[in-house]
């Protein structure tokens, strides 16, 4: 039996759960979040407080519940409070500006790499060298967040790149001559 699936979810204020047969609705100041169901999955929202459980006492269910309840969490958080992915460009000469729906960042190629922000989400670069993403979906918030590091992953050698900004580099020594 999943533990985490056993732990009820509280909704905050001005957060509302709608569940059907096969999808749960969240909707909240920051937004409205649909997760699809597995048959498996049994959701019930009474009194403030969301449940989830298993259909059926087998290992597969219980694992299919405790994912639902963490889908589930994340909706209401996103919804209530939102997220937010903050990146750090660390190089000389390293800068991101926005650029009306686009992010223009400057990270050492020959020209710097334009990428479109999606709907629902929001990109701020409160300064040259810092990006910040925010929006209701966590999944979506932390691919964005992905795709802009992977455009300069930070290097071992010199640390130069974008990171998050909880990220640590592990740096490595560079080769000795003799």
């Amino acid at each position: 039996m999943s533990r985490v699936a056993k732990s009820p979810i509280p909704l905050p204020k001005g957060v509302e759960v709608a569940v059907s047969d096969a999808s749960v609705q969240v909707k909240g100041p920051k937004g409205t979040l649909t997760q699809a169901l597995h048959h498996d999955v049994e959701v019930s929202a009474t009194d403030g407080v969301v449940n989830v459980a298993a259909r059926e006492e087998s290992t597969g269910a219980w694992a299919q519940a405790g994912t639902a309840r963490a889908l589930i969490s994340n909706m209401v958080k996103g919804c209530s409070e939102g997220f937010a992915r903050t990146l750090d460009l660390v190089g000389v000469g390293y800068r991101a500006q926005m650029k009306g729906p686009m992010l223009s960042i400057a990270v050492g190629y020959s020209h710097p790499v334009e990428m479109a922000v999606p709907e629902g989400l929001q990109v701020e670069t409160p300064t040259q060298t810092q990006i910040v993403v925010r929006g209701s979906d966590r999944q979506r918030v932390g691919q964005l967040a992905a795709n802009i590091r992977s455009v300069r992953p930070p290097e071992p050698y010199k640390g130069k790149g974008i990171r998050y900004s909880d990220e640590v580099v592990v740096r490595k020594e560079t080769k000795k001559k003799k």
